[in-house]
């Protein structure tokens, strides 16, 4: 392929990289033009979802970017997600006094990253992709400087960052030793003909690194401290597109590089995917901080999503697929209500401060209960169609224990997602809340909407749309 083919076929990450150094040398000489360059890198964000979805199919830069149905769909939901997030912070930090036009360029540059990881076809273009993304994310977590939590969550997730970073890394160079190359499709040549054991051992430990950026349990210990740290706009933010990009890099790898070895994966897999679902469910039963009760619940849910991976079928990344965009949409929506409430200044972020919250603000009330049912996998909303997604997956490729644990695990995080409903809808409030912020209230009941019913209507082209992204994993 030629080198201008293979620029066609990265066309989407050139037009971040370029956009994110124009906005960088923009911001540095009128640093306050902050509402003019977040519109520029929304503006840059839809045309490299629109370049993504229109542009051509191929490998390029032999074999270390891949552009498929699968790397498609990712990429045009991640962007939109990452577009989402900077009205959502832009207006957030304003409103503290916090004027950085590095936010949109830092989110531009995660984007890149995220891009990267979903057309990743080698270990090299991997770990790019994956440490430019982690890197923008170590400094949106700390954003708020004046706010020593956030100080505290970036440090945090910066210094166990580099633990996976070093898993990563250290896997990475024992499948390079024992295959003889980066490029996942020679890789699964060696793992086609019988995986060795040290092949198998540097699976793992790549297996091990990916778990730890899905906060997939017991790799999880970040989670819960970053996301109460960490300004709640950028939690909206990490929850969701970092999660899809990293769950289909997760996919790619296992599905294009080992699927000779899917016995092998598939055991580490299940047994990743029922721990995140009972830490997630169990130890969310004692928080009471809603950003931390959330963390707990993310940590849940990825692990239904690595559970449709687990099975090792086609259908199980197609339910992967659905899982996570779905869950993306509920996620946002929940932290866009809490970047839109607060009671005399300070932010509502605690079960207690929900109390009467159907009264004060009936419109997010709403919209908080339509996306904590949809986690708690009720039908109609998002949420259950999601787990039936993934569960249907896990059956038919036999995993039916697994099945039945994942469905007691989610009887169990039903509690804490009933507790607050009660809290909402029943309890007295101790005070009148703030008026809502404009766009975080827009974006929260827009993505409840879509939750229940939209959602109706949204699987019928999502499903198509996912079942072609699964097929380009080439597995049965």
């Amino acid at each position: 392929m030629t080198f201008s083919a293979d620029i066609g076929l990265a066309f989407p990450e050139l037009i971040l990289a370029v956009a994110a150094l124009a906005l960088l040398v923009w911001g540095a000489f009128a640093p306050r033009m902050t509402t003019a360059l977040s519109a520029a890198a929304i503006v840059a964000l839809l045309g490299a979802a629109f370049a993504s979805a229109t542009g051509p199919f191929g490998r390029a830069f032999a074999g270390g970017l891949i552009s498929d149905e699968a790397a498609t769909f990712a990429k045009v939901a991640i962007y939109i997600a990452s577009a989402i997030a900077i009205p959502l912070g832009q207006r957030w930090f304003e409103r503290r006094g916090v004027r950085n036009f590095e936010f949109p360029v830092l989110i531009l540059l995660a984007a890149l990253g995220m891009g990267m990881m979903a057309s990743a076809g080698d270990l090299i273009s991997l770990y790019v992709g994956v440490e430019l993304h982690s890197l923008a994310l170590y400094v949106l977590a700390a954003m708020h400087r004046d706010d020593g939590k956030a100080s505290e969550a970036g440090l945090k997730y910066f210094v166990l960052g580099a633990l996976s970073s070093g898993l990563l890394l250290y896997g990475s160079s024992l499948i390079y030793g024992f295959a003889g190359s980066t490029v996942f499709s020679e890789i699964a040549v060696v793992a086609q003909n019988g995986a060795n054991t040290g092949l198998l051992f540097g699976l793992v430990f790549l297996i091990c690194g990916l778990a730890f950026k899905v906060s997939a349990a017991p790799f999880h210990m970040w989670t819960p401290d970053v996301y109460e740290g960490a300004p709640t706009p950028v939690v909206a933010f990490f929850a969701a597109a970092p999660k899809l990009a990293a769950m289909v890099l997760f996919a790619r790898v296992l599905a294009e590089g080992f699927a000779g070895a899917v016995p092998q994966w598939q055991q580490v897999l299940v047994v990743i995917a029922l721990i995140s679902i009972f830490v997630g469910a169990f130890a969310g039963l004692a928080q009471k901080n809603l950003k931390r009760l959330w963390a707990y619940s993310s940590i849940a849910n990825i692990g239904y999503a690595v559970l449709g991976l687990a099975a090792g079928t086609g259908e199980g990344m197609q339910g992967m697929l659905m899982f996570m965009i779905l869950y993306m949409i509920d996620v946002t929506g929940f932290f866009a209500c809490l970047a839109a409430l607060s009671r005399q200044g300070r932010p509502m972020e605690t079960i207690e401060d929900m109390a009467g919250l159907i009264k004060e603000q009936p419109g997010i009330a709403l919209a908080m209960t339509a996306f904590s049912l949809s986690a708690l996998g009720l039908p109609p909303f998002s949420g259950f169609w999601a787990k039936v997604y993934v569960f249907r997956a896990a059956l038919d490729a036999g995993l039916v224990w697994a099945a039945v644990a994942g469905l007691v695990g989610s009887v169990v995080a039903a509690f804490y997602y009933l507790r607050l409903l009660k809290v909402m809808w029943f309890d007295a409030a101790s005070a009148a809340t703030d008026k809502p912020a404009p766009e975080a209230r827009v974006i929260a009941l827009a993505m409840a909407v879509f939750s229940f019913p939209i959602v109706l209507v949204a699987l019928t082209w999502l499903d198509p749309l996912a079942a072609r992204a699964a097929a380009a994993f080439g597995l049965a």
